[in-house]
């Protein structure tokens, strides 16, 4: 969440019952040779810095290795491991390939699984990041250990991929250290996992589906969602502005955990972003929002899709918000502090020009959430925290800028 620069504090990372904890597996049975879990051999990358500067929530860090997947037949797998990581992202600065020969970056127990050949397998549907420099990015695999392997027939010939560099996601604890935020959740935090809702308000966690969990070049978090009848998705401007920034990030759709309070989220499913559209001008205390499509849009359709109202709201309008505060698995905000208790509702429905006001919880990776309303569209993005009015931008102004890049018939 970009936050304003009153009442700043250490960011109180919300636990939720929904835990991550990955336990180090062994390498899959098809692989099982001896393999060494790479030392990075560097602290931290300068670019893991960019995130605070920009008022993103950082949830990771960029570390520095040196590792090549060769032909000969102990070289086949490597594991990259740093032990509590929430996520591992893998660089590759190149890739030499021969026909039918492919890489994978897979979970240690293969659920998790991302295909690679000298194409990218593109035509299959693979997908990957880019940050400008040579080779290219792997998505990320959920836990604290990625295995990368080399599926070839070919006898020794050099090697076949280089890996230079990797993300590794940081704990709760971490994340609570290296973020600064304001007050944003207003007394007690009603939030809920989102599957805690989908039998007494299956509409709003039906509307949830939409909301994916962006991950910002490797170490950023904010929300997004699907905008819309075509391939379009909507974010703050703050949490990234520029195709490059695009190109590098990947929308993890149903990262939600499957029970009220129970175990691991699943890796949902993850694309990566492709064409920018539209940006908002002014700052981030304005309308604030990146319009742009994804990679691979046929696999995240079936979740469903949101529109924006096109008038202003009222005062006292009841509003939910779901979204991944804090990186988290997604949640519901839809009462004020207790269940059963009052709704969350619109305090003011021009706090400003640009924003409307509300009391409803929020917390750092809340950017880019879509505020909705009873009617179940849009009234606002949120993006400004500082209880008790946190903030999000006017949907409906935000509406008449990119109506003519959407199709909000619903």
């Amino acid at each position: 969440m970009k936050n304003p620069p009153r009442r700043l504090r250490k960011a109180a990372v919300a636990l939720g019952a929904c835990m991550l904890g990955l336990s180090l597996l062994s390498a899959p049975a098809a692989e099982a040779k001896p393999v060494q879990a790479l030392a990075p051999q560097s602290e931290r990358a300068p670019e893991a810095e960019q995130f605070s500067r920009e008022g993103v929530t950082t949830v990771g860090e960029l570390r520095t290795i040196t590792s090549s997947l060769s032909y000969a037949q102990d070289g086949r797998t490597q594991i990259i491991s740093h032990p509590g990581a929430a996520y591992i992202k893998v660089h590759f600065s190149s890739l030499r390939l021969a026909p039918g020969e492919h890489v994978t970056v897979s979970s240690p127990d293969g659920q998790e699984s991302h295909r690679y050949d000298r194409d990218l397998n593109r035509a299959t549907g693979s997908d990957y990041t880019t940050d400008g420099r040579p080779g290219f990015w792997a998505m990320s695999v959920e836990g604290d250990t990625a295995v990368v392997t080399l599926h070839s027939k070919h006898p020794s010939r050099g090697n076949a991929a280089v890996i230079d560099r990797f993300w590794r996601g940081y704990d709760r604890a971490e994340i609570a250290q290296h973020n600064i935020s304001t007050q944003s959740v207003c007394s007690t935090d009603a939030r809920r996992d989102v599957v805690c809702y989908q039998s007494s308000h299956p509409t709003e966690y039906a509307r949830g589906r939409a909301v994916a969990r962006l991950l910002i070049s490797g170490g950023g978090m904010c929300t997004t969602w699907r905008i819309g009848n075509t391939n379009r998705m909507l974010t703050n401007k703050h949490c990234f502005s520029t195709q490059s920034a695009v190109s590098g990030s990947e929308m993890q759709f149903n990262y939600q955990c499957s029970t009220c309070g129970g175990a691991n989220p699943g890796a949902g499913t993850k694309v990566s972003g492709a064409t920018l559209y539209k940006v908002s001008s002014g700052g981030s205390s304005q309308l604030d929002y990146a319009l742009y499509s994804v990679n691979n849009f046929a696999s995240i359709q079936g979740f469903g899709t949101l529109y924006l109202a096109t008038s202003a709201t009222t005062n006292g309008a009841r509003i939910y918000i779901p979204g991944h505060g804090d990186g988290n698995p997604k949640r519901l905000s839809i009462y004020e502090d207790s269940q059963g208790g009052p709704l969350c509702s619109v305090r003011s429905a021009n706090y400003n020009t640009h924003n409307i006001s509300y009391s409803c919880d929020t917390s750092g990776g809340n950017s880019g959430s879509p505020v909705l309303n009873a009617g179940h569209r849009v009234i606002a993005l949120h993006h400004l925290g500082g209880c008790p009015s946190n903030q999000g931008a006017k949907a409906h102004l935000i509406y008449n800028e990119i109506a003519s890049l959407i199709d909000n018939n619903g």
